[in-house]
C-alpha cells in the first residue's frame, strides 16, 4: 500500500471520535492535512498509510473533539468576581450594567483576548458569543484563531456602543455583511431579553437574521421573575411572546431555558430551535434549574455554554460538562439521567448542530474540521483510564489540555501560545483591574 503524505498525525492512548457510532478507540490514530482530519482509526492503521509531523510524539494523550461554548459574554471576563452571591436582577442591574456602561472598545477587546486565551487553554476551540461592540469581540477572536458566532447585543437603551436602538441594529447589520464569508467568524443577531428590548425591536432583528440567513440568538426564561414581568407587560409567558411576533422557529437559540413548561418544549421541539443549557451560571444566580432531561426526551436540541465569567466565573467547558450531569442527577434523584456521553454530546457535536457548524464539526471523522484537542493522561486525576468519556466529564479539569488546534493549526501546546501574547496580555489586564474597581467604586 502506498504511503500517503500529510501535515500531520496525532496518536492517541484513547481518541474520542464522537462520529456517528460514538467511536471509542484505544491505541489510535489521526492524519490531518489542509486543516481536514483524513483518517481516524486504530494507530497501525493510520500510520501504516498516512505520513506527516507527528505531534506530541510518546505522549500518552486523550483526544477528543475541541469542546463548543454554545453561550458566553467573553468581554465579562473583567467582572470576574466583582459581584457575587446575588440574584440575577439585582447582580444585573446593580453591578454589571453600571460598570458595563464604562467600556471602551478597547476594554471589551481586552477582556475578549483573555476570554479567548482561556478558552484556547482549557480546550474550547468554538464559541457563541452576545455582547455590544462585537466588532471588538471579533477582533479579539480573529486574533486567537478559535471560531467565533458573534452578534452585537441589541438592547432598547444607551450603552457605550450605541445611544439608540437605530444605531445598533446598523452595527448589526454591519457585522453581518463584514463576517459573511470569514472562516472562522460567524455572525449572529443577537437581541438581549424580552424585558431590554420592545416586540418592534425583536421583530426587526427576526427580519435580519432571516435575510443575513443567521442564527437568532437571545436570553429567555432564565428566571420566574422574567416570567411574571412578561406576563405583566406583554400579557404572555416569554416563548409565548415569541411566538406570538414570529421569533421562534430553527433559526432560533436560546439561552438558558430555566422557567419551560412541557407544552413550550413541545413548541420548541417542533420549531426545530436550541437551548443552551449553562448550569453554572444558573446554579450562582439561584435562577433555578433548567428542565434538560425532559427537553431531550421531548426532542428539543439542546447545547451547553458558560454564560459569562462575571457570573460563572470561569469559561472552563470540561466543569461546565461535570455540572451539568450532577446538577440533573441530584435535582431528579436518579443517576442515569444527563449521562456522560449526553453531555459530552451537547459540549461537542450537538453544540456544532446547534450553531449549523460545517459538515463534521464537534467530531473526528474523515472530512471534519480538524478542530482538536489533547488531554495528558499521565496527570493523576486521570489515572487509571477506563473509560475516556468519563474522564472528560467527570475528572478533567481543564488543565490536563496540553493541545488546542482548529482547522488543524496548533493554537495552544504545552503552555505556549501560538497566536496571542500571553505575557504581554496578562500585564494589560493587570492595569484594567484597577479601573473596573475605580468604575464600580470599589476601589480596595
Amino acid at each position: 500500500m502506498k504511503i500517503q503524505h500529510c501535515d500531520t498525525i496525532l496518536r492517541a492512548a484513547w481518541l474520542v471520535t464522537q462520529d456517528n457510532d460514538r467511536r471509542v478507540i484505544e491505541n489510535a490514530g489521526v492524519a490531518i492535512t489542509d486543516g481536514r482530519i483524513l483518517a481516524a482509526g486504530p494507530w497501525d492503521e493510520v500510520s501504516s498509510q498516512y505520513q506527516g509531523k507527528e505531534l506530541l510524539p510518546g505522549r500518552e494523550l486523550l483526544i477528543m473533539p475541541g469542546l463548543i461554548n454554545a453561550h458566553t459574554h467573553a468581554p465579562m471576563t473583567l467582572f470576574r468576581g466583582l459581584a457575587d452571591d446575588l440574584p440575577l436582577m439585582e447582580w444585573l442591574h446593580d453591578y454589571v450594567f453600571p460598570v458595563e456602561q464604562k467600556h471602551t472598545p478597547e476594554t471589551v477587546r481586552l477582556g475578549a483576548l483573555l476570554a479567548c486565551a482561556e478558552m484556547t487553554r482549557f480546550g474550547v476551540t468554538a464559541f457563541c458569543d452576545m455582547h455590544f461592540m462585537a466588532a471588538h469581540v471579533a477582533e479579539a477572536a480573529e486574533q486567537s484563531g478559535l471560531r467565533a458566532m458573534l452578534g452585537e447585543a441589541l438592547f432598547g437603551f444607551p450603552n457605550p456602543s450605541y445611544q439608540t436602538f437605530d444605531q445598533g441594529f446598523a452595527k448589526a447589520e454591519a457585522l453581518c455583511e463584514t463576517y459573511r464569508d470569514h472562516p472562522r467568524i460567524t455572525p449572529t443577531v443577537a437581541p438581549h431579553a424580552v424585558y431590554t428590548t420592545t416586540p418592534e425591536m425583536l421583530e426587526r432583528t427576526w427580519s435580519l437574521a432571516e435575510s443575513s440567513n443567521t442564527l437568532w440568538v437571545i436570553h429567555l426564561a432564565e428566571t420566574t421573575t422574567e416570567t411574571a414581568e412578561c406576563i405583566e407587560k406583554f400579557g404572555a409567558r416569554p416563548l409565548a411572546y415569541l411566538d406570538s411576533i414570529g421569533c421562534i422557529g430553527p433559526r432560533t437559540m436560546l439561552a438558558h431555558g430555566v422557567d419551560l413548561n412541557t407544552e413550550e418544549m413541545d413548541r420548541l421541539a417542533q420549531a426545530g430551535a436550541t437551548v443552551v443549557h449553562c448550569p453554572k451560571s444558573n446554579m450562582k444566580l439561584a435562577s433555578g434549574v433548567a428542565p434538560v432531561p425532559e427537553m431531550s426526551r421531548r426532542g428539543v436540541q439542546t447545547a451547553l455554554g458558560t454564560d459569562g465569567a462575571a457570573s460563572n466565573n470561569t469559561l472552563g467547558m470540561f466543569t461546565e460538562m461535570r455540572f451539568a450531569a450532577l446538577l440533573h442527577k441530584a435535582h431528579t434523584l436518579d443517576a442515569t439521567v444527563m449521562d456522560a456521553q449526553s453531555v459530552l454530546d451537547m459540549a461537542t457535536c450537538d453544540g456544532a448542530r446547534a450553531l449549523n457548524m460545517a459538515a463534521g464539526a464537534g467530531t473526528i471523522a474523515p472530512g471534519a474540521p480538524a478542530d482538536i484537542i489533547a488531554l495528558d493522561l499521565t496527570r493523576p486525576n486521570l489515572r487509571p483510564c477506563y473509560n475516556p468519556i468519563s474522564h472528560a466529564v467527570y475528572a478533567a479539569e481543564g488543565g490536563e489540555v496540553c493541545l488546542t488546534m482548529v482547522d488543524g493549526e496548533v493554537l495552544y501546546k504545552d503552555g505556549a501560545f501560538t497566536r496571542i501574547d500571553y505575557p504581554a496580555l496578562l500585564n494589560e489586564v493587570r492595569g484594567l483591574g484597577a479601573w473596573v474597581r475605580q468604575q464600580s467604586g470599589r476601589n480596595a
